[in-house]
C-alpha cells in the first residue's frame, strides 16, 4: 500500500489565490506559450473536480490562424444574425485581437446519478483551472465568452462542436503589456453566513 502523505499548508499557492487578478484579454500580447509550455497548464485544468468521473469537457487550442478565421466568421454571423455593428465589432475583436487562446468545450453526458448542473459546474471548473495555471505560470489570462461562443452556427461552423457540445469559455493566454489596477472585491461579511447549529 502506497504511503500517504498528509496535506501540509502552502502559503505561495494562498498567497497565489488570495492574490490573483485577470488579465483583461485586450492587453494580452506575443510571445505566448508554446505547445511544451501549455502541457501543464491543460494538465492542470484536467484535475478540475469532477462528479462521476465522466470527463465533460475537452480543450481546443485556438492559435493566431484560427483566431483569424474566427473573426471573419464572427463577422459573418452577427451580420447574419442582424446584431449592431457594435456587437459585430466586439465578436470580431475578441479573436482578431488575441494570439492564443483556448475552448473550454462542455460535453452534455446524461448520466442518472450526475444532475446536468453538476456537469457544467465541472466544466466551469476546468476554465477557472486553466486560467490560474496560466496566471501561476506567469502568462497572462482572462476567461471570455461573448455572443459568438454562444451562437450554435458560429460553434459548429467554427470550431466543430456536436451537438451535445457547448462553449464553456475562452481562456486568452499571452503577455501582459499592463499590470491592471486591483478592482473592488465583495464584502466578506455581506456574501458569508456562518452556521453553527
Amino acid at each position: 500500500m502506497p504511503d500517504i502523505q498528509p496535506l501540509t499548508h502552502n502559503a505561495a499557492a494562498l498567497e497565489f489565490l488570495l492574490t490573483r487578478r485577470s488579465r483583461p484579454a485586450k492587453t494580452l500580447t506575443t510571445p505566448v506559450p508554446s505547445r511544451e509550455e501549455l502541457l501543464p497548464i491543460l494538465t492542470a485544468a484536467a484535475r478540475s473536480p469532477d462528479h462521476g468521473k465522466l470527463e465533460p469537457w475537452r480543450f481546443i487550442v485556438l492559435e493566431k490562424p484560427a483566431l483569424t478565421r474566427l473573426a471573419m466568421l464572427a463577422e459573418a454571423r452577427g451580420q447574419a444574425m442582424g446584431l449592431d455593428e457594435v456587437q459585430v465589432q466586439k465578436g470580431v475583436d475578441q479573436f482578431a485581437n488575441g494570439n492564443l487562446a483556448i475552448a473550454v468545450v462542455e460535453i452534455i453526458k446524461p448520466n442518472e446519478k450526475v444532475p446536468a448542473v453538476e456537469i457544467t459546474y465541472s466544466a466551469g471548473a476546468a476554465c477557472l483551472q486553466l486560467l490560474n495555471a496560466a496566471l501561476a505560470s506567469g502568462w497572462g489570462a482572462n476567461w471570455l465568452s461573448g455572443w459568438a461562443s454562444h451562437d450554435r452556427d458560429f460553434v459548429a461552423q467554427g470550431l466543430g462542436l456536436a451537438d451535445d457540445e457547448r462553449i464553456a469559455g475562452l481562456i486568452h493566454i499571452g503577455t501582459e503589456k499592463t499590470v491592471p489596477p486591483e478592482r473592488p472585491r465583495p464584502d466578506l461579511e455581506a456574501v458569508t453566513t456562518w452556521v453553527s447549529e
